[in-house]
């Protein structure tokens, strides 16, 4: 699908950094909160501004973050930064490459991968208060109740934007100015274009720097103005772990925040996280140290947790999720699982039905009203409607080399620790007995059991364990036995 392209003229993001402070093998924006890499929260925001263009600038280890963008967005540009470094070389590069393909006009918008928490509700209001006020540079600021390391917002009497100064550059007044630059802008893509020619890496840190832009266009008579956000951890990146950790928990404590506003209780926000993808009905419940991750969807009255963790899992209408790990399964309207289970890829449980206590099941597909109820492990398998399956169940699905499939049909009744020896099939209305092991074919109707006959074999306790607990304890009892007179007709 072609992007609605109704907004700025394009979105720049800058996604080049090493990112050296995270002491990782993974780039530093494909760093994971609530269920997205932070540069994909990134690109969430930009498309929800819709561009007409979007390009995103990268360098360090190209080939994988460019994989992962293309993965995310098939439409965006993706520019290489040469050697030349710095945040206006950067912009300077998407520049040339989307003027290649049409010269911009209008309002193009900077951003970066590394500020996840940006909503596409700010960029607009920073877009639109660009081109009413008709400027040359808008910059989003943030107000700060420390303000220390960063670069402070310089204001003229009528309210422009005059200058950034940098903390070590800044007057003890100057640095009692709570609002900073968050390095977010807005510009009028002929002053970026023509100003970007004329900055140039004459500095300390031998950089082009994109805060120059702001100096060149007040020089050339251009307005430069801001929009303040008192919403802080909107502009605030990630340089390290520990800054990823608290994004990530602010992420989730407005997400959290947002279902309950919606309709969903949550008894604990405290210990309950909910990924961004993650998509909640009125009347769901969530009950205390739940995580629920990836696509995960919720119906209607449905109750999950406590103590459970789910990946890509549908649970339907009224279904109930008890102390469950799960990743890949359906569950069905006013079905029941838990606790203790253990739900893998490809499990598929019908309207009503129940996996219960210490359950596995992988690749299963089990009937309306069908019941696991405890203690097994179902694999590969495919269960009919209002079948009941006793304690100890196994689908014996591998013979060491290859997976083999169990067919159970419906209204079936298995006794306690069945083994299913695939591939096999259990015909609809069967019965089986107690450690019945199906090895072949059971037809409708039919009873299959597995019966050898039981051997005692007296003393073989104290012949074989002598000196054990088990062989005092029987001594014992054999003495007694022997010991015991029958009752005589007088004694009665």
């Amino acid at each position: 699908m072609i992007p609605e392209t109704t907004g700025p003229a394009a979105v720049i993001v800058l996604a080049a950094g090493a990112g050296t402070r995270m002491k990782s093998r993974t780039p530093k924006i494909l760093h994971e909160i609530g269920g997205r890499s932070m540069v994909g929260h990134a690109l969430l925001a930009a498309r929800s501004i819709h561009p007409r263009q979007l390009a995103l600038v990268v360098r360090h280890e190209r080939d994988l973050v460019a994989k992962h963008l293309v993965e995310l967005d098939p439409d965006a540009v993706i520019v290489d930064q040469d050697e030349i470094p710095g945040t206006g070389r950067a912009v300077e590069v998407a520049l040339q490459a989307l003027d290649a393909h049409q010269e911009l006009a209008g309002t193009v918008v900077v951003t970066y991968g590394d500020v996840p928490l940006l909503t596409g509700t700010l960029l607009a209001e920073l877009v639109a208060t660009h081109e009413r006020e008709a400027n040359a540079v808008t910059v989003l600021t943030a107000v700060l109740a420390d303000a220390t390391g960063y670069g402070r917002i310089l204001r003229g009497d009528d309210g422009t934007v005059t200058g950034i100064r940098e903390h070590k550059d800044a007057t003890d007044a100057e640095r009692l100015i709570r609002e900073v630059n968050s390095g977010i802008y807005a510009f009028d893509a002929a002053v970026l274009r023509d100003a970007l020619v004329h900055v140039t890496t004459d500095n300390s840190q031998g950089e082009k720097y994109l805060t120059d832009v702001l100096g060149l266009a007040r020089q050339a008579g251009g307005r430069v103005a801001a929009v303040v956000t008192e919403d802080r951890w909107q502009v605030e990146g990630a340089n390290d772990r520990v800054q990823l950790s608290a994004l990530g928990a602010e992420l989730n404590r407005r997400t959290v925040e947002a279902w309950m506003r919606a309709g969903v209780t949550v008894v604990d926000p405290a210990t309950t996280w909910i990924d961004s993808t993650v998509t909640l009905d009125e009347d769901v419940r969530i009950l205390p140290n739940t995580q629920l991750h990836g696509d995960t969807t919720v119906a209607r009255d449905a109750v999950v947790g406590p103590d459970t963790t789910l990946t890509d899992v549908r649970i339907g209408t009224g279904a109930k999720v008890t102390r469950t790990h799960g990743s890949g399964a359906v569950i069905g309207a006013d079905a029941a699982v838990g606790p203790f289970t253990y739900l893998r890829p490809g499990t598929v449980l019908g309207e009503t039905g129940k996996i219960g206590a210490f359950y596995e099941t992988k690749n299963v597909t089990i009937g309306r009203g069908s019941k696991l109820s405890h203690l097994g492990y179902a694999g590969d398998a495919e269960i009919g409607e209002d079948t009941n399956i006793g304690c100890g169940n196994i689908t014996a699905n591998y013979d060491g080399e290859k997976k083999h499939r169990t067919v159970i049909g419906s209204g079936v009744r298995t006794g306690s620790n069945p083994v299913f020896v695939a591939p096999v099939t259990v015909g609809d209305g069967a019965y089986s007995g107690a450690g019945a092991v199906i090895r072949k074919d059971v037809p409708a109707g039919a009873l299959a059991v597995s019966l050898a006959a039981q051997r005692n074999t007296e003393g073989w306790v104290l012949a074989n364990r002598p000196g054990t607990r088990s062989a005092e304890l029987a001594q014992a009892a054999t003495a007694d036995s022997s010991s015991t007179q029958a009752p005589t007709e007088e004694g009665k």
